[in-house]
């Protein structure tokens, strides 16, 4: 017998055709706490209780000589202790090397009588229990009534929910159009080129950005990210833009700006207590007859300056806008070169690449015309291998000055 028939989870013997045993396995004989030379040539009688035997000639070798097979038939054994067992029996004859041989498969249900007991055990609860629904029937239907009553109740509130959503719906839809009709995608001449891309992570975006031309040679680049996303970000962005675009356009000094945007907010909020809203901002003011950028950046992500000599970041100096009243912004300035190329971006780009992956992207495609790299960024941002980031807002701006 094989070592897997010999330790497997039920019970297994042969038997010639006259009963004796011809082997058995060692997972029946541990039930039965023989061992292999005690029972191998003995007839099964030997492991049989008394009334089991009589049913062995009776039943057991009869049915199995008329249909060559018995299937599931509880019979009991005899322990070498003289502890009765109940087996589940399945039983086949086959010839092998010539001799009839009767195959057994059997498993112990010692615990039959705990079930059976268990059983109707339930059956009386559950007796007892129909008797009790039965009694509280008429209480049931009263309750059955008012149930039917809820629920067309509450039918009538799912319709009216069902309006709601779909005019709420329209409501966002309308207030996204109204916060993004202000933004340009892009501004082209001679001496500039800008180009922008917006996304919300729901109908509105805690995201916005602005990009003015002051006067004939002064640009004026803003991007912003507020905190949270949702409808209460949008208001914050949507009055904010207001703001900055007057800011800007007015003179475009970035310590002014980005001054009055901080104060705005620290106003916005002095009354209400618990409720406080910043946002992270990057500023520049790029003058395209002297060759120099002015910029503040208030806690947002660095910036990227690409030209002829290489990779530099426009870092954050300060803290957001919004977070501490009194703080002091510092413009920086630097020079640029003709055939420099910028990017600007809220966090919701760089989460969808992991940290610094903007950078090389931009080595990468050094000369690649603005709307090609615009379109790799987003294709990049709406890979497979990142849509699980699509939970914040996504904006970014790339300059090339000529």
């Amino acid at each position: 017998m094989n070592e897997q028939l010999n330790h497997a989870p039920g019970g297994f013997l042969s038997l010639s055709e006259d009963g004796v045993i011809l082997s058995i396995n060692q997972t029946l004989l541990d039930v039965l706490e023989f061992n292999d030379t005690q029972l191998v040539g003995q007839h099964i009688d030997t492991i049989l209780t008394k009334s089991a035997r009589v049913f062995y000639q009776l039943y057991f070798v009869p049915l199995l000589q008329l249909g060559k097979k018995v299937e599931e038939l509880y019979i009991s054994f005899e322990s070498k202790n003289g502890k009765e067992i109940p087996i589940l029996l399945n039983a086949h004859i086959q010839t092998r090397h010539g001799q009839k041989v009767i195959d057994c498969l059997m498993i112990p249900i010692r615990k039959r009588d705990k079930y059976e007991n268990v059983l109707l055990e339930t059956k009386k609860k559950l007796e007892a229990a129909l008797l009790a629904k039965q009694q509280a029937y008429s209480e049931l239907e009263v309750v059955l009534k008012a149930l039917e009553e809820k629920q067309q109740e509450l039918l009538e509130l799912n319709k009216e929910n069902q309006k709601f959503k779909i005019e709420t719906k329209k409501e966002l839809e309308l207030a996204r159009k109204i916060q993004e009709t202000p933004l340009t995608d892009y501004i082209r001449n001679d001496l500039i080129h800008i180009e922008a891309y917006y996304k919300a992570s729901h109908h509105l975006s805690g995201d916005i950005y602005g990009i003015y031309q002051i006067d004939r040679d002064r640009y004026g680049i803003i991007i912003l990210d507020v905190m949270g996303h949702g409808i209460s970000s949008a208001l914050i962005t949507m009055s904010l833009h207001s703001l900055f675009q007057r800011l800007i356009l007015r003179e475009g000094n970035p310590q002014t700006v980005v001054k009055e945007l901080d104060h705005y907010l620290h106003n916005l909020f002095q009354n209400s207590e618990g409720t406080e809203y910043y946002c992270t901002a990057i500023y520049l003011l790029i003058d395209t007859a002297t060759q120099k950028i002015d910029f503040i950046n208030a806690g947002h992500p660095p910036a990227f300056l690409q030209d002829s000599s290489g990779m530099q970041e426009l870092n954050s100096s300060s803290p957001p806008i919004g977070t501490f009243e009194g703080i002091q912004f510092k413009t920086k300035t630097f020079p640029y070169t003709k055939g420099s190329r910028l990017l600007l971006y809220t966090d919701g780009v760089t989460d969808a690449f992991g940290f610094n992956h903007l950078k090389p992207l931009l080595s990468d495609n050094p000369n690649t015309p603005l709307p090609v790299l615009k379109e790799k960024i987003i294709q990049s941002i709406d890979s497979t291998d990142f849509a699980y980031h699509e939970s914040d807002d996504q904006c970014f701006l790339l300059i090339d000055l000529f």
